[in-house]
């Protein structure tokens, strides 16, 4: 008698990969992918990550508001955002979540803070996703992570019935029937234990089912943290590439929202509304850049580039940029002849008439609080995240914002939330959703207040290049997308060079 074999049933390593809506990213994507695609996927995973950010100061977490926000936008950059959504475009959709993930992870393991933000934003995100899944899909998502916790029997539950209720707030006499309890070792679920939210016997916790994204999120944060550093390890191997090197140091600090380097809007303003501008319309970067120079007569090379380019991006002309900085040195140790020979070129520079002739873009709110740190005798850099709090507070208070305003930017400002921090501080004199760089805080402002309707109109430039990738997903655009980051920062180099004082 013969039998005739069975069909081996072949599943594709990719359906393997992304056949859930969730992932440990435990294992690295091992395709090849153009460098387009690799800036792509990256830029648009930090645009969410910064919307994840954005959303966890602006709303409750998890709430209606937060929920659907985040879901618009996972919609509109193409990355998964329903659980039970299947088929070759949402396999797509997560083979994009899966890359992007790890692009970003080299990226941003390169110091303390670029990982604490990282894995901040991540675990936003993972949390979202994972209450967005189905009772039965998370046990799927479990058990496919070997995440054997080991639910209670009837009768136990019986028998612990009256302090399971007692201990979980969510949970009732009838609920804790129709549920499921985990019994967990306690040094898995310290934060439950520690807020006192579970049930404590013999060292184990009873965790209701609603709760259990506590003990999965410690999880992920662990396995992240460690990949983050095994990165960290590994990426001097990674930045010998030199197609790779330039676009992972661009990541860490892009800019993802309007381009002010287009100069439409040149000779707006004259050198007389300067110093009321800076009173109402700067943001406290560049505010205190004015202000250190009306006092000092001069400003460092950081100071200078930093706020030259935000001068020009508001549209003070070349013209009238020489003129602001040579009266204003003169009247301290400079003399005009000086001038003209030290630090003159270093202005037309800026404004693309020496050297490359490059049209040098005012800097992002990621570039002040990332690169170039102030030191002594330095008065550029982010307040928010280069003051010492006490001195901060200080400012704020002389700014004349209200005690519990200072309280909440502090709050941030400890938390790490720089931009935010700067938003808040906007927020409290004017109505604004996302800030995330300083001449949008100078814009924004002048709408506000009646007076920048021209600005803004003019200003309404197209995106970089890989925000119209993003939008149009045009071939053109997204094989143009890594050369011009990478000119870009072959650009800034550049320009340091020429603002370096003798």
């Amino acid at each position: 008698m013969e039998f005739g074999r069975r069909k081996k049933q072949t599943i594709s390593p990719q359906a393997e990969l992304y056949g859930h809506a969730l992932q440990f990213y435990g294992q690295p994507p091992l395709e090849n992918i153009s460098l387009s695609e690799f800036e792509t996927f990256a830029v648009e995973r930090l645009r969410l990550l910064k919307t994840v950010e954005n959303l966890g100061v602006s709303y409750v977490k998890l709430s209606e508001d937060y929920k659907r926000k985040l879901e618009n936008e996972s919609k509109n950059l193409n990355f998964p955002y329903r659980p039970e959504a299947t088929g070759p475009s949402e396999s797509e959709k997560r083979r994009k979540d899966h890359i992007s993930h790890f692009i970003l992870r080299l990226a941003y393991c390169q110091t303390e803070d670029l990982r604490r933000w990282f894995i901040q934003q991540e675990i936003d995100l993972f949390r979202y996703r994972f209450n967005e899944l189905q009772p039965e899909q998370k046990l799927e998502f479990l058990q496919g992570n070997n995440l054997k916790y080991v639910t209670i029997n009837a009768k136990e539950k019986r028998a612990l019935q009256e302090k399971l209720v007692n201990s979980s707030p969510a949970v009732s006499g009838v609920t804790v029937e129709r549920q499921d309890f985990y019994k967990v070792p306690f040094q898995d679920a310290l934060d439950l234990v520690r807020t006192r939210k579970v049930y404590l016997k013999a060292g184990y916790v009873y965790i209701p089912h609603q709760d259990i994204v506590t003990i999965v999120l410690n999880d992920f944060r662990t396995r992240l943290s460690k990949a983050l550093a095994l990165t960290a390890r590994s990426l001097p191997a990674v930045q010998s590439d030199e197609r790779l090197q330039p676009l992972l140091n661009h990541l860490s600090h892009a800019y993802v929202g309007q381009d002010y380097s287009i100069q439409k809007n040149v000779g707006k303003i004259s050198l007389e509304q300067i110093d009321s501008l800076s009173g109402k319309s700067f943001p406290l970067c560049m505010r205190q850049l004015h202000q250190a120079l009306r006092e000092n007569h001069h400003l460092r090379h950081g100071g200078r580039m930093q706020y030259g380019l935000f001068l020009k991006g508001i549209g003070l002309s070349l013209e009238q940029a020489l003129q602001f900085w040579r009266s204003e040195f003169i009247r301290g140790k400079v003399d005009a002849d000086k001038f003209d020979k030290a630090y003159a070129y270093g202005v037309r520079h800026m404004f693309g008439k020496e050297g490359k002739r490059a049209d040098y873009t005012p800097y992002s709110c990621m570039k002040v609080i990332l690169s170039n740190p102030p030191s002594q005798g330095d008065h550029h850099g982010c307040p928010f995240r280069h003051s010492d709090p006490e001195l901060l507070k200080q400012k704020l208070q002389f700014y004349k914002v209200s005690p519990s305003g200072i309280s909440q930017i502090l709050e941030l400002v400890k938390g790490m939330h720089y931009q935010l921090a700067c938003q808040k501080y906007f927020e409290l004199r004017m109505p604004i959703f996302r800030l995330s760089h300083p001449n949008q805080y100078f814009v924004e402002s002048q709408k506000v207040l009646g007076g920048g309707r021209d600005i803004k109109r003019e200003m309404e430039t197209p995106q970089r290049s890989q925000d119209n990738s993003a939008a149009r997903g045009s071939t053109a655009a997204r094989e143009a997308a890594p050369s011009t980051s990478q000119d870009l920062a072959e650009m800034t180099e550049d320009l340091d060079s020429f603002f370096q004082d003798a």
